[in-house]
């Protein structure tokens, strides 16, 4: 188990952070307190992501709890926030209540992080899961951010309804992709949407001409080997202005145009 992993829980089990435990190496456990933090190792070691053993993990500022209904916030992820932030700021700043979308909201992550940094949005996330969506309305209530919540599949959920800005972080790993294996604590409908990996962006992108207000924008999370094949849907949609962005290890990791 790696020494960061060991620190955070056993930080949990204490009730205290990484600095008390540094400058209290010699500090003992109760029965107890070993007891819980033996139960959360052995859990780390069948490969239950810590965010589940903590109930939370920290995203663009954030603190959302989140468990097995959902999947693990990554910090590739505040890359498309910040790209968010960036046009409703900057080319979207003249809209006064810019309507913002999330598709696939999960644990709320994405909508809530541009809730927070831009409070005029006006931001709706969606999800096919009733389970994610509880967990990202329970994340919206704890950090006092209005978000409006629907259920449904990608655009159907709001069939009835133009974006200035939409953004998602869709399931875009294939479903033979090698990497699942150590994934499988987290739910696998948000991982993998079928055997090719674009299926879900392909959807996305098919329906942006209905649910994007012209001029609006399309963000997409996706596959560090995608992005030649997410610029071509998004080309082939008629979408202009086409770019992708680099994540934190320099690899292409969003592609977002304008309809």
């Amino acid at each position: 188990m790696a020494r960061l992993d060991a620190q955070l829980l056993l930080g949990h089990v204490l009730g205290r952070d990484r600095a008390w435990l540094l400058a209290h190496d010699d500090a003992s456990l109760c029965g107890e307190q070993a007891a819980r933090l033996e139960a959360l190792m052995a859990r780390r070691r069948a490969g239950e992501p810590v965010a589940y053993l903590l109930g939370e993990k920290e995203f663009h500022g954030l603190t959302l709890q989140v468990d097995a209904r959902v999947l693990v916030p990554r910090p590739d992820t505040e890359l498309l926030v910040d790209w968010a932030i960036e046009l409703l700021r900057g080319e979207l700043a003249t809209i006064e209540q810019p309507a913002v979308l999330d598709l696939g909201t999960g644990s709320g992550a994405i909508a809530l992080a541009v809730k927070h940094d831009c409070p005029s949005a006006a931001v709706t996330a969606t999800d096919a899961s009733s389970e994610a969506l509880s967990v990202a309305q329970a994340n919206a209530t704890r950090l006092g951010l209005t978000v409006e919540f629907r259920r449904g599949t990608w655009w159907q959920a709001v069939a009835d309804r133009r974006f200035h800005l939409a953004l998602s972080n869709p399931p875009y790993i294939a479903s033979a992709d090698p990497h699942l294996a150590a994934l499988t604590a987290e739910p696998g409908m948000a991982l993998t949407p079928g055997p090719e990996g674009l299926e879900a962006l392909r959807t996305i992108v098919a329906g942006s001409a209905d649910g994007l207000e012209a001029g609006g924008w399309l963000l997409l999370e996706h596959g560090f080997d995608q992005a030649d094949a997410v610029q071509a849907l998004l080309r082939d949609a008629g979408l202009a202005r086409i770019a992708t962005r680099q994540d934190l290890g320099g690899q292409p990791r969003c592609t977002g145009a304008r309809r």
